[in-house]
């Protein structure tokens, strides 16, 4: 049925919650903001960094002070992505599946894109065909631009791309890109707030993606 699965990275193949909210805290810290909380970070991630930095800094801060931790933010979640960071249980496992039956696989992600290759490097090599993230003239999710750039690159049709996530945003870029999508329920979001964001298909392990696929 599908020969391209496209999967978000953060809460659905690797848990980055706590290094994002490490580098976000260190971050707040240096310019005298008061620290955000693990629930706080899990509600602000998933249309980006920039968006996480807005949504944690005090309401009404500055742009000149939002761009100073941004930046903070940026540096260190360079030296820090991959401090706590680990891929769910089978994922690796599926991947190795995945592969072994042809399938195409690329990530895409709100991340900066220097940061979502470093992780792929590391957790990934081998295979993921493609990686798409947050660069120049590439819009984030769940803007289609990202997808179409990476579904180019796959060489993959719509009706033969399954497109993997775990937030709201990810809901909103199936919808705006065509393309079915799975809602996985180990990450980052409840499933009555994907439920309320229209997600309709759920699963509770990596290995049930074998069964839409295969």
């Amino acid at each position: 049925m599908y020969t391209t699965v496209i999967f978000d990275l953060d809460g659905t193949l690797l848990n980055t919650l706590d290094d994002l909210m490490d580098s976000t805290n260190m971050a707040l810290e240096a310019y005298g903001f008061p620290k955000r909380s693990h629930e706080e970070i899990r509600c602000f991630v998933g249309n980006g960094i920039r968006k996480l930095i807005e949504r944690a800094v005090p309401d009404n801060t500055d742009i000149a002070d939002t761009d100073k931790v941004f930046n903070e933010f940026k540096r260190l979640y360079q030296i820090h992505c991959n401090d706590k960071t680990g891929t769910y249980p089978g994922i690796i496992e599926l991947l190795r599946e995945l592969k072994k039956h042809n399938i195409k696989m690329g990530i895409a992600t709100n991340k900066v894109k220097s940061a979502a290759d470093k992780l792929n490097e590391i957790y990934f090599e081998g295979l993921i065909d493609e990686v798409a993230g947050v660069e120049d003239g590439i819009i984030p999710k769940p803007d289609r631009c990202m997808i179409d750039n990476l579904m180019k690159r796959l060489n993959a049709t719509t009706d033969e791309t399954l497109y993997v996530g775990d937030s709201q945003v990810d809901v909103a870029t199936a919808r705006n890109t065509g393309l079915d999508m799975v809602a996985v329920l180990w990450g980052f979001r409840t499933r009555k707030e994907l439920e309320e964001s229209g997600a309709m298909v759920f699963i509770d392990d990596p290995m049930e993606i074998l069964d839409k696929v295969l």
